[in-house]
């Protein structure tokens, strides 16, 4: 399948910071890799960059060497910034100078995962839309309160290029793809890696636990939607029930069938997590967290998460490990593991 004739190869540099996702970085490659197979011809040219030009470690230890620096020349065309865990720890002056100096030269800036952090913080992602991962969207919005942030799987938004990592790199990098050589390469490409469909930013991240609920009972589906668009100010369990037009005893019983607890303790889970995401992802105080999770009491905040965590916040937070994460952008699980919490 040939390229347009005239199209020129297309540089595109992949900067790594420590504790990337491998999985959202080869998604990023592999597709450039096929897209020149196909083609008969290089019409992508990719670079992997560090900071330091030093190898950078992966979240599951495996270590990259790097082809050089950045500022390393010919500048990209595109850079993509591959982040992971603890993204907030590498953010250097030297790394924002760079991208900012490529923005200025009208280059395409890009993230996967919390690689957005760092065009966050650089001030690239002002006026744009944007995405991350869904375990670090909390923190995100608490830190950048007016940048236009989606729960896409993936955003392109004129020269700026965000996704929520993992296999959404590959759906992003299709659509790249598919802008420069057409749809018909995309699809040759997509079918090479037995990906049924290329998503759109349609797509939400965290459709398969709706889409199950939504199955089992769409009002339950939507009590759980509510809950989750309503932290700081939880609602009373009565009031979600004449949304939906139910009995609080019909909510009761819905939550009963199909989650194993009451209305109540499912929203004070969830209450709980977005703490505890909080703590892992920002430097808010305790006390602000606690609001934010929308309890009146620092007090009764501690003692509901000592009895979900088996830690209290600042335990939690002095440990450094935050137990029971594992996710796309960190490939990390610690052996906490979650309790009930303790009714409110």
């Amino acid at each position: 399948m040939d390229a347009p004739r005239g199209a020129e190869t297309k540089r595109i540099g992949i900067v790594m910071i420590p504790q990337f996702g491998l999985i959202g970085f080869g998604a990023v490659i592999e597709p450039l890799r096929v897209a020149n197979q196909l083609s008969g011809r290089q019409i992508y040219d990719w670079r992997l960059y560090s900071v330091d030009g030093e190898p950078v470690e992966a979240s599951n230890g495996i270590a990259l060497l790097p082809h050089g620096p950045i500022a390393s020349e010919p500048a990209p065309n595109l850079t993509l910034v591959c982040a992971g865990f603890d993204v907030a720890r590498y953010v250097s002056k030297p790394l924002i100078g760079w991208l900012r100096e490529l923005a200025r030269r009208g280059a395409g800036i890009g993230a996967i995962s919390t690689g957005t952090v760092v065009l966050a913080r650089a001030g690239l992602l002002d006026g744009y839309r944007c995405t991350i991962h869904w375990e670090n969207r909390d923190a995100f919005q608490e830190e950048f309160p007016g940048i236009a942030l989606t729960d896409a799987v993936y955003e392109i938004d004129r020269n700026r290029f965000t996704c929520s990592g993992g296999i959404a790199s590959l759906d992003m990098m299709l659509a790249i793809i598919a802008g420069d050589h057409g749809e018909d390469l995309a699809t040759a490409i997509s079918e090479q890696f037995i990906h049924d469909r290329i998503r759109s930013p349609d797509d939400s991240q965290r459709n398969a636990e709706a889409r199950l609920f939504m199955r089992r009972s769409p009002k339950l589906a939507t009590a759980i939607k509510m809950m989750e668009e309503n932290i700081e100010v939880p609602l009373p369990s009565a009031e979600i029930a004449a949304d939906l037009g139910l009995s609080l005893r019909q909510l009761e019983r819905l939550f009963k069938k199909y989650k194993g607890c009451t209305p109540k303790h499912h929203y004070l889970a969830v209450r709980l997590k977005r703490a505890r995401q909080l703590l892992l992802h920002t430097n808010l105080s305790v006390l602000e967290i606690s609001i934010a999770a929308g309890f009146t009491s620092q007090s009764h905040f501690t003692k509901c998460y000592r009895s979900m965590f088996g830690f209290t916040p600042t335990q939690h937070r002095l440990s450094g490990e935050l137990g029971g994460r594992n996710d796309a952008a960190t490939g990390r699980t610690s052996d906490i593991r979650p309790a009930a919490p303790a009714a409110e």
